[in-house]
């Protein structure tokens, strides 16, 4: 991947995108992770305003810290960065204590999981429609469109997806491209929605130059043909359960048409 022409062509497609839409410039959380440290570095080469936002419930402190780093690292690069914490750990205190739970205490901390990030979005559009920016998605290509790792109506709520056709090998790429601070090129990939150090790979099973892979091979004609060792094979099988499994989040809301002989 040509890391310098990839970055030109994001930033002007950044750039044409504000001065199409008739926003001022961009919102987005920061994670501490390499997605939207990429994704803020790719919004601040506009030259547009952009305001980077910690919102912090629970976190891992390590998180917390790579977080702040990168912050400090792009307000001291860049002018046109500024920054902001809400710190919505006590509204997701109140949200918990104010909703039933489950006996499946599996499921109950998976939706409470996905509860912090979609507190996450409603603050992101908050600080988005008070300023006129566009929210920033941080999701790359094996997340929104192979897996789909990320949280309906959380982080998957966004305006525009600067590195959603970036598979994560080439985030990490760009991200050295750029100078991201060695701490978050280094750092285990993790969603951050659980409060621990449990990785990406934790959870899918799988790393993501396999999930890579699969994705590439799933796209293959003539599969049936591939020979598979162990290894590739329950990769493979994780994909594919996952890729089908979430396809409600990859595809459009379906909508129930009314055939207009029974609407008359």
């Amino acid at each position: 991947m040509n890391t310098e022409k990839v970055q030109e062509h994001i930033v002007n497609w950044l750039s044409n995108y504000v001065a199409t839409s008739k926003t001022k410039g961009f919102v987005i959380g920061i994670s501490g992770g390499i997605d939207s440290a990429v994704t803020s570095t790719l919004a601040a080469e506009t030259g547009l305003p952009v305001l980077c936002v910690e919102m912090p419930i629970h976190q891992d402190e390590s998180q917390v810290t790579r977080a702040k780093k990168h912050i400090r690292w792009l307000t001291n690069k860049y002018e046109n960065v500024k920054q902001t914490e809400a710190d919505l750990t006590a509204v997701f205190d109140l949200f918990s204590k104010s909703v039933e739970h489950t006996e499946n205490e599996g499921l109950d901390a998976l939706s409470l999981a996905n509860a912090r990030a979609r507190l996450r979005m409603t603050t992101l559009y908050h600080y988005a429609q008070v300023n006129g920016f566009l929210v920033l998605g941080t999701g790359n290509k094996v997340e929104d469109f192979g897996v789909g790792f990320y949280t309906k109506y959380g982080d998957g709520g966004v305006d525009i997806s600067p590195i959603a056709d970036l598979v994560k090998t080439e985030v990490f790429a760009l991200g050295k491209h750029l100078g991201v601070i060695n701490e978050i090129l280094t750092a285990a990939p993790t969603d951050g929605l659980f409060g621990d150090e449990r990785t990406d790979e934790d959870q899918l099973g799988a790393s993501y130059p396999e999930l890579e892979w699969a994705m590439e091979t799933a796209e293959k004609a003539n599969i049936d043909f591939i020979a598979f060792t162990p290894r590739e094979q329950k990769v493979f099988e994780i994909y594919t359960r996952l890729n089908t499994i979430n396809q409600h989040k990859m595809q459009a809301i379906p909508v129930c048409e009314i055939p207009e002989e029974i609407k008359d």
